[in-house]
């Protein structure tokens, strides 16, 4: 019997990729997987290196200041790492966004909203949780601050678990890990530009908007030097920081005016072609060195259970092992429910809560974020919340996958299944 029309014109959530656009992912997975194991040894030496009896040394690095005093740029080693590299994840990022949002399955609105959908949710789900523990472990206002610490995916580490396990899961499902991450990378840098800037200084915001303006002309114009654009992206960096909101806004917004449409005859686009050399670095250097001057948090027996009595630190904990799957999960099932889009023929729900459970890895983002809301007093504390909110939640998810991606491995030996 043949199937209605209405149930053709149905949207796959989890739709296979294209020959393209899997080689594409691959590429992407290739890069960050690389960057998620140098960036869990570098946040393992931060670990040793800050519990070790030179624990003093690992504290003068990082408050090692360097950079031009007259232009207000003399900044500790970890305040560059924080503003200055992590600007250049950011831009990689963006790209990875923005190429997907032009010419990429994100470009249909309707293939669109579930990524995006089950991304907004997985960052509001894990916010309610850490508010509502933090309230009844009797937190106080600025405690609050904190709440957007557990919302945001860590790309590198969770693509890094799924390297692991040496998946046998689809293709689209891991696609669909890289779209929300990206998503959450993108809703995080809204957060940080509106609500962890204190002032702002409209003149150098002024002078960071001019510039981008110049970048999107320059584009449309398909100018092509790159000793054009690096003095650019440098000044927007520097005015973006000079004007009191985080500099790693500057990434993401010039990443968002690169073109990604390449052009008839033109190989490849900006944002495709500046990705790809630029992703190495990122995943290399930069989040591995954040992490190294980031993670180095003094831990004991007392440190781990004053995580149950510290209001902030255990919302933290939840809001990434509870918080982050149920609305990651809870989000995609409402978009199935209610709109057009359905789940693909081959794949159930429990491949959505592994992934959901994946996206409560909010390491190297959520740090940055807990250096942005809490005084230095307490950020140590937090942070070791992070480190094993984010720990739990790969434990539970490499369980969770391990368990499907041999569900898949007997479909695929059975012959039910093709790649």
């Amino acid at each position: 019997m043949t199937a209605p029309a209405s149930a053709a014109r149905r949207e796959r959530i989890f739709a296979r990729l294209s020959g393209d656009e899997s080689n594409d992912l691959a590429g992407v997975l290739r890069n960050e997987t690389v960057g998620g194991a140098l960036m869990l040894g570098a946040a393992v030496v931060a670990l040793v290196w800050a519990n070790s009896p030179w624990s003093g040394a690992y504290d003068t690095v990082r408050e090692t200041t360097i950079g031009p005093a007259a232009l207000h740029l003399d900044l500790s080693l970890q305040t560059w790492a924080a503003d200055g590299l992590l600007a250049i994840f950011f831009f990689v990022a963006g790209l990875e966004l923005k190429r997907e949002l032009v010419v990429g399955d994100l470009r249909t609105p309707s293939r669109a909203a579930v990524p995006v959908v089950a991304a907004l949710a997985g960052m509001a789900a894990p916010a309610l949780v850490f508010v509502l523990v933090a309230n009844v472990a009797g937190g106080d206002g600025s405690v609050l601050r904190g709440w957007a610490i557990p919302t945001a995916t860590d790309i590198a580490f969770a693509l890094a678990v799924l390297a692991v396990i040496q998946s046998h899961l689809p293709t689209a499902l891991r696609a669909f890990l890289l779209t929300l991450a990206v998503v959450d990378d993108l809703g995080a840098i809204l957060v940080i530009a509106t609500v962890y800037t204190a002032s702002v200084d409209f003149l150098a915001l002024a002078g960071a908007a001019a510039l981008l303006v110049l970048y999107a002309l320059l584009q449309r114009r398909r100018v092509r030097a790159r000793w054009v654009y690096v003095p650019i992206a440098l000044a927007v960096w520097g005015l973006v920081h000079e004007a009191g909101v985080h500099a790693t806004v500057a990434g993401m917004a010039l990443a968002l005016l690169t073109r990604a449409k390449p052009d008839l005859g033109e190989q490849e686009a900006p944002a495709e072609r500046v990705e790809h050399r630029l992703n190495p670095w990122s995943s290399a250097i930069a989040v591995p060195a954040f992490a190294l001057l980031a993670a180095g948090v003094p831990v004991s027996g007392g440190t781990l259970s004053g995580l149950l009595d510290d209001p902030a630190s255990l919302a933290v904990v939840l809001g990434l092992v509870v918080g982050k799957p149920v609305g990651v999960l809870l989000g995609a099932w409402l978009t199935a429910r209610l709109t057009r889009a359905e789940l693909d023929d081959g794949l159930g729900w429990a491949d959505v809560l592994a992934v959901g459970m994946l996206a409560g890895v909010g390491f190297t983002v959520s740090l940055l974020v807990t250096e942005l809301a809490y005084d230095e007093g307490q950020t140590e504390l937090v942070k070791t919340a992070v480190i094993v909110g984010s720990l739990l939640a790969a434990g539970l998810a490499t369980l969770l996958l391990i368990r499907r991606n041999a569900v898949y491995r007997r479909l695929e030996e059975a012959g039910r299944m093709e790649y």
